[in-house]
């Protein structure tokens, strides 16, 4: 079958991708129980056969049964056709969540990941979260050991300052920062996006549908189950999503004068932001991924792209990204000690 998505240079320094990805945690983990395996293999598949080749895993994810699923629908595939991205760093087992991100770690995170996956290397390997006890150059560093080995081949920091960017970057390229960015989430657009282009790195949009809000809403949100995450986040929070309705009433409106859905307005908003940018949509069914195929081929004009910058300003938006608890691992919380300061 005929590829039916472009593919972009991610980063300066080679890689290949689709200009969709596909973001594979909610398969696992996240949004209520795991997804029957094999109609989530066969989702794989159909991504794979339409030309979304950027497959987005973690070993957080389950944890460990993301990467298992990613690693068996792999069997039998062209391995130079995909673009494998995993993560380490996150650990939360056992009701604990840390952060962890120095070189023994790192290391033992890659070599299970590359177990589970089956693979003899891993595309693009992110930093899933900043560990702010260990200098970004020490774990850069090991990193790059790796990508020496053969491992991994590029390197990739998720929810990271602009000072810490800089500083993993004159370690060793950083080929592709993963951040949260669609229509109602844009913080990141001031500092850390500028940072990105002054050197070279390709931004990867996680959430680009507002975590589904996009999909259908306040009706969406209703229909949550009471252990997906995305319950107790501020913007899904009944007081917040009554106000965050009219927004969604507001896309769908524009998508409707232009026959698509809103999540595919949203989408194509973001596939706007620029050649440098991949966004990552989520999905468990087969329908909705053609749906977000077929974003990527939507044209918006200056006009229509400020037209949806209002009805989804910052100003229209309530509610934060994440609670409290979890907004302290967000990039704008992501600096790390000096150098100097590492005992190994």
């Amino acid at each position: 079958m005929a590829s039916a998505v472009r593919r972009i240079k991610l980063g300066s320094q080679g890689l290949e991708v689709s200009a969709q990805g596909l973001g594979c945690m909610g398969m696992s983990y996240g949004y209520g129980p795991p997804k029957p395996e094999a109609e989530m293999i066969k989702l794989i598949h159909h991504a794979i056969n339409n030309g979304v080749t950027h497959l987005d895993t973690s070993d957080a994810y389950g944890p460990h049964t993301n990467e298992i699923l990613i690693g068996k629908a792999l069997k039998g595939i062209d391995r130079s056709k995909v673009q494998i991205a995993s993560k380490f760093g996150i650990i939360h087992e056992d009701g604990r969540h840390e952060i962890k991100g120095d070189p023994a770690y790192a290391r033992a995170c890659c070599e299970a990941s590359l177990k589970r996956l089956d693979l003899d290397y891993i595309d693009l390997y992110y930093v899933h979260r900043i560990d702010k006890n260990v200098p970004i150059e020490v774990t850069i560093g090991e990193l790059k050991k790796l990508v020496e080995e053969g491992k991994i081949k590029y390197i990739g920091l998720s929810e990271a300052s602009p000072e810490t960017i800089r500083r993993a970057h004159a370690v060793h390229p950083i080929t592709a920062v993963q951040l949260e960015w669609s229509l109602w989430t844009r913080d990141i657009e001031e500092e850390v996006v500028p940072t990105c282009r002054e050197l070279g790195i390709g931004i990867v949009a996680f959430s680009p549908l507002g975590k589904g809000f996009f999909t259908g809403g306040a009706d969406m949100v209703s229909k949550l189950k009471d252990n997906d995450f995305r319950k107790n986040l501020p913007k899904f929070l009944p007081e917040n999503v009554k106000h965050n309705k009219k927004i969604f009433e507001g896309v769908n409106e524009m998508a409707a004068r232009k026959g698509c859905t809103p999540s595919q307005l949203a989408l194509a908003w973001v596939h706007h932001r620029g050649d440098d940018v991949v966004p990552l949509p989520g999905t468990t069914k087969i329908a909705n991924l053609d749906k977000n195929i077929a974003a990527e081929s939507i044209k918006l004009t200056p006009e229509e792209i400020a037209q949806l910058e209002v009805i989804a300003g910052a100003d229209a938006v309530k509610g934060d990204r994440y609670t409290e608890a979890l907004t302290q691992y967000t990039w704008k919380y992501a600096n790390t000690p000096p150098p100097s300061s590492w005992k190994a």
